[in-house]
């Protein structure tokens, strides 16, 4: 260590130790050899049971029936069944035993690989099954049976598989960044133990298709699928055509400078911020009342927890008879059946989601309370917020607010009427008695907009009034203003962002964590 040579007798010492350690490792070889004849003598009674399966070309059909994890329960005992599934995890115990955790969607269940049943599995097939590398896919036949305990680590406990037969059919090939152990823990568990790997968002979103194999993950796009589906169902019902309307379009769908600019052959084109536009021409052809499923673009240099340039908008638009309120109203009924079907039909999944992020079921009202803006501001005044009459509210002070209306009211869900016209867009309807204030009206989940939503212009007049009014050019807005020409119902409506409310209804802090593929200005891959 100090650079000088060895003496003679620690030079000795060390040839001494090498020698040691030479025949310690010559011995260790000569058991592995010995042990593999013995076991080569002894031959393989599960030759036929395990190993890589060929490529999957569509070669044949067996018509095997095949047995989804979620479906597995202590009424299929004794029943030999056939499972395709991630190996989520291997743990051996000695040699003649292995436990392997399962994963299928929102599922797993504990399978165990165990040679001390006679002439039905082998030490060699044991050593294979740990092998298997981790995120791989096999396909296995295994008896169901009960274990004396639950296994806690596991969605579907209170069974197990033993494994008889075990074929890898896609095999993981390199290492992954990171577990889906690491990726499926709470920060209740982090708090338990400070010394776990924590895997970081960015580090989440870079590496996206191994992060959405967490069961939770899993769980969460059901669900987003499940809102997505509700909204349609329930406007299907009330008579609403789904229409499908062009994203690249010539003008600004909301006026204003956040819109992203392309090349559309020889002029420049727009990417829709909304369907705005396209939901009120539909009306003014009579189609009465529409609604759309298509992605919005923001371009919005905001980087916080909520927003997103680009996410899926769920827009709605309907022609009434007297009142905007008759169109806010049963928009208020069709936010309480979603909510109200997630927790019947999709209860597995909210189950999964709340083990990694824990939040209360939301509390809302078969009829939603309406409050009209100016007594939201009387509310938050009342408590010591700062605020002018004609102002915006911050997020600060919608999260405020949400928080005195739940003390208050007793609701996590709620609409406010009768916002300022000045924070309104262009097609807004003002407020008959006060020009000040407007038909329109958000709603809130959790203190937070969830949607926003007014009765728009339907007079061609005031509507190229409030055009000019903002400065923008009414020859831009021709086509859009001409349906308003020829005679057009009034009407009212909305857009509702998907991510938004999956988000914070689930109570989850971040909205990168329910897109799929997020995009903010950081962010266009993966």
């Amino acid at each position: 260590p100090d650079g000088k040579p060895l003496s003679k007798k620690a030079l000795k010492k060390l040839e001494k130790e090498l020698e040691k350690e030479q025949k310690k490792k010559e011995r260790l070889e000569r058991e592995a050899a010995e042990r593999a004849a013995r076991e080569d003598a002894e031959g393989d009674c599960a030759a036929d049971k395990y190993g890589k399966a060929e490529i999957n070309m569509s070669q044949k059909q067996t018509n095997t029936v095949w047995t989804e994890v979620k479906n597995l329960s202590t009424a299929m005992e004794g029943q030999t069944v056939n499972i395709q599934a991630r190996v989520q995890n291997s743990r051996p115990t000695g040699n003649k035993m292995c436990f392997l955790v399962l994963r299928e969607g929102t599922a797993t269940v504990q399978g165990l690989v165990d040679a001390n049943r006679d002439n039905i599995i082998s030490k060699k097939m044991v050593k294979y099954a740990n092998s298997v590398s981790r995120e791989s896919i096999v396909s296995i036949t295994a008896v169901v049976t009960v274990p004396r305990e639950p296994v806690k680590s596991c969605t579907v406990g209170d069974v197990e598989l033993t494994v008889n037969s075990l074929f890898v059919t896609s095999q993981v090939v390199e290492d992954l960044p990171f577990s889906i152990e690491d990726a499926s823990r709470s920060e209740q568990d982090y708090e338990k133990d400070p010394t776990l790997n924590r895997v970081l968002l960015d580090t989440r979103l870079n590496n996206r298709v191994i992060d959405l194999r967490t069961v939770t993950n899993n769980a969460i796009f059901k669900l987003q699928a499940a809102v997505g589906h509700l909204f349609r169902e329930y406007l299907t019902n009330q008579k609403f055509t789904e229409i499908h309307s062009p994203k690249i379009i010539g003008t600004a769908s909301e006026g204003g400078s956040n819109v992203f600019q392309v090349t559309y052959f020889k002029r420049n084109a727009y990417l829709a911020q909304s369907p705005q536009l396209y939901k009120q021409m539909c009306i003014a052809a009579d189609f009465g009342r529409v609604y759309e499923v298509a992605p919005v673009f923001r371009a919005e240099d905001s980087n916080t927890y909520r927003h997103l340039t680009e996410y899926v908008g769920l827009d709605l638009e309907c022609a009434f008879r007297e009142h905007y309120h008759e169109v806010m109203y049963m928009i208020g009924d069709m936010f309480v059946y979603i909510f109200k079907n997630l927790e019947s039909r999709w209860a597995h999944e909210l189950e999964v989601v709340r083990q990694q992020y824990p939040s209360e079921p939301i509390k809302f009202d078969e009829k939603p309370l309406r409050l009209e803006y100016k007594d939201a501001i009387a509310l938050l005044r009342k408590h010591g917020v700062e605020i002018e009459d004609l102002a915006d509210l911050t997020t600060p002070q919608e999260r405020e607010l949400g928080k005195l209306i739940k003390k208050e009211y007793g609701t996590d869900f709620y609409m406010l009427d009768k916002f300022p016209s000045g924070i309104r867009p262009f097609y807004t309807m003002p407020d008959p008695t006060n020009p000040d204030y407007s038909n329109s009206y958000d709603f809130f989940l959790r203190g937070e907009e969830i949607m926003s939503g007014a009765q728009r212009i339907h007079d061609p007049v005031l509507l190229t009034e409030r055009i000019k009014a903002l400065g923008i050019e009414p020859e831009s807005l021709k086509d859009y203003i001409n349906g308003f020409e020829y005679g057009c119902p009034p009407h009212a409506g909305g857009g509702v962002g998907l991510e938004r409310v999956v988000m914070f209804y689930l109570g989850i802090g971040n909205i990168r964590n329910v897109s799929l593929f997020p995009r903010d200005p950081k962010r266009v891959e993966p």
